[in-house]
């Protein structure tokens, strides 16, 4: 922990990974930490922090509510700006917050502050409301972006997503078998949860690789 971030991989690296949490769980969850782990292990720096609603529970102001998500967006400019990134910067998060990243990416990236977006386990719907949809923004994002989602995600699984009208600038990774947290189910997939971390690490080092600096 270095202030506000929590840090993993080379301080050198060429491209940085800020990573902000879910709604319901910190930066420092059993299934953040196992992702920046991965992440960090192929060469990328990794900066977690939390939003202000979850840093408090850190506190004696115990439990606060989650604020509205727009009121989250400034929050997240303010993550990047005193992260200071040096080199090509990537944002994203766990669910909600690879949802926040994604509401502000496209500014960001116009103005040149960011190279990429990365989503982990996107929150394409409610679960069990596939009708309430979080995709209007993403038909036209022009930030080159990789959603990285299981098959069994109750928040978007591969059949419902297959159906929405995403930007073309929107590559996916689909991890068989993965739930919200991306584990799959051994016994049914073959897969570890090892097994799709590596998968994942990899997929974000050859797609990083095309992003313009």
């Amino acid at each position: 922990m270095n202030g506000k971030f929590l840090f993993d991989g080379p301080g050198d690296a060429p491209v940085t990974i800020l990573l902000a949490h879910g709604a319901g769980a910190p930066m420092d969850s059993t299934s953040m930490t196992a992702a920046a782990m991965a992440l960090a292990g192929v060469g990328f720096r990794v900066a977690r922090f939390e939003f202000g609603y979850m840093a408090a529970r850190r506190t004696a102001d115990g439990r606060k509510p989650r604020p509205a998500r727009k009121t989250l967006n400034p929050e997240y400019r303010a993550a990047i700006a005193e992260l200071g990134a040096q080199g090509t910067l990537v944002i994203g998060g766990k669910s909600m917050g690879g949802r926040v990243a994604s509401m502000v990416a496209d500014d960001l990236h116009a103005e040149g502050k960011i190279a990429g977006l990365l989503c982990l386990g996107y929150p394409f719907h409610p679960p069990g409301k596939p009708d309430q949809l979080r995709t209007r923004h993403l038909t036209d994002l022009k930030t080159p972006a990789l959603i990285c989602q299981g098959t069994r995600d109750e928040f978007g699984t591969r059949d419902e997503v297959s159906r929405y009208a995403l930007s073309d600038r929107i590559e996916l990774l689909w991890l068989e078998d993965g739930d919200h947290d991306l584990k799959p189910r051994k016994t049914v997939s073959g897969f570890s949860t090892a097994d799709h971390l590596k998968t994942l690490a990899e997929a974000v080092a050859r797609w990083a690789d095309r992003l313009a600096p």
